[in-house]
């Protein structure tokens, strides 16, 4: 009975270490020769880092990440729109982190080869298709082989080949029009040691934050993101995820972004290399599981990096898809349960994003009401109302604190498989 995985980033991982946990033989098949800590700073919601420390990695978070302690919204000209805790200073009973991309998935695989030894993992063999079997489901691999397991999940990413299997005429993933830039520099942190700050508005913004414990100098890594919009007619569309960029392309329009808490054009000029991303999603599907096979993590549900939701959600899927395991075996009906309660939140916090209602939609109501320029945030919207705001999108998001902090765990401590 034992479960097939494709891919072997953050969702794959998950999904070993929670097989793993509950007793649920798997094999992970990942494309890439070597994994190594790719990417830049993201963010972990307290509804993931539950599920993490749920699998005992609290000591290894907190040795690759800090808990995230404030998040701020500040218009262009550096005004304090609207500030709140995060994590445990909300009255969340886990913290947030933010961490590295990169250290993240290295951390849990390290914790999986660990758990399950190095013969879990099969590196350099890239998904390429599936079909379905009497008994459940073969992984077809781009160098002829196949293998037979009882269910297969996707979890190769945005570009997933099982998801294209499943829609061929889908097409690219769509782009909005925006381009970001990410990046880290060695500084001076802003607003406290743990403090994630968003500035701007819709058509050119920065959110930094935070990724490392100071140094003896009191420097820190920042991860940033500069965020700048464009015709999505323009030439900017392009399928090159990890393109190295020129900072002349966009550091004069953030010239005038010095405030007398954080310096923009230094920030930008301190990173050793910039890369250049695309702002990109998938329309919703209609359907992730047919018979033995599903999508899980960014093969399911990519969405804007908005609200920090892509990696927390992927990590709650392999929770899910586990509790589903243990309710009703190893079977296609724990597929369907699984993505009966996950596709509809995973859709709605996609179409939130896309439709601008994000936690960030406030940035471009002050520059609609007044520039960006005020004395007082009371003097354009009531304070109330950015409160309201800003619970609404952790009840969609699936952390509202007292229905997080209330909520039994996704697995019960002790829970295995029966055999």
């Amino acid at each position: 009975m034992s479960i097939l995985i494709a891919g072997g980033g953050i969702a794959g991982l998950s999904l070993g270490l929670t097989l793993h946990q509950i007793g649920v033989p798997f094999h992970i098949y990942e494309s890439t020769a070597q994994l190594r800590p790719l990417g830049v700073g993201i963010n972990l919601q307290p509804n993931a880092v539950r599920e993490l420390f749920d699998l005992g990695l609290e000591t290894e978070l907190d040795s690759i990440g800090i808990r995230t302690q404030q998040l701020g919204f500040y218009s262009k000209l550096g005004k304090t729109i609207w500030e709140e805790p995060r994590g445990m200073q909300a009255g969340y009973a886990w913290p947030q982190y933010s961490v590295h991309r990169g250290e993240l998935q290295m951390m849990l695989y390290r914790a999986l080869i660990a758990r399950a030894g190095e013969g879990c993992i099969t590196t350099g063999a890239r998904a390429c298709g599936f079909e379905h079997s009497d008994t459940g489901a073969e992984l077809l691999l781009a160098d002829g082989s196949r293998k037979h397991g009882s269910l297969l999940v996707a979890a190769d990413g945005i570009h997933s080949a099982l998801r294209a299997q499943m829609y061929p005429e889908e097409g690219a993933p769509i782009w909005n029009g925006r381009i970001l830039w990410r990046a880290t520099t060695q500084g001076q942190p802003w607003k406290g040691e743990a403090a994630m700050v968003m500035i701007g508005h819709d058509s050119l913004r920065l959110v930094a934050y935070p990724i490392s414990r100071p140094d003896a100098t009191g420097q820190v890594t920042l991860n940033w993101i500069a965020e700048k919009s464009f015709d999505p007619a323009s030439p900017w569309k392009k399928e090159d995820w990890n393109r190295a960029a020129d900072i002349n392309d966009f550091i004069s329009d953030f010239a005038d972004w010095q405030f007398d808490w954080i310096d923009v054009p230094g920030l930008i000029r301190g990173a050793e290399v910039v890369y250049e991303y695309p702002m990109v999603d998938r329309d919703p599907l209609p359907q992730w599981s047919f018979g033995a096979v599903s999508l899980m993590g960014d093969a399911a549900h990519p969405t804007y990096p908005v609200g920090s939701n892509g990696a927390s959600q992927a990590i709650l899927d392999a929770r899910v898809i586990g509790a589903k395991l243990l309710a009703q075996g190893v079977t296609q009906a724990a597929l369907a349960a699984y993505e009966a309660e996950v596709r509809p939140l995973a859709t709605g916090i996609g179409q939130t994003n896309r439709a601008g209602k994000g936690p960030d939609a406030v940035l471009q109501q002050i520059e609609d009401l007044c520039g960006g320029d005020f004395t007082t945030i009371d003097e354009v919207i009531p304070r109330a109302d950015l409160a309201a705001h800003a619970a609404r999108y952790k009840s969609i998001s699936g952390f509202s604190i007292d229905d997080l902090n209330a909520r039994p765990a996704t697995i019960a401590p002790g829970a295995r498989m029966a055999r």
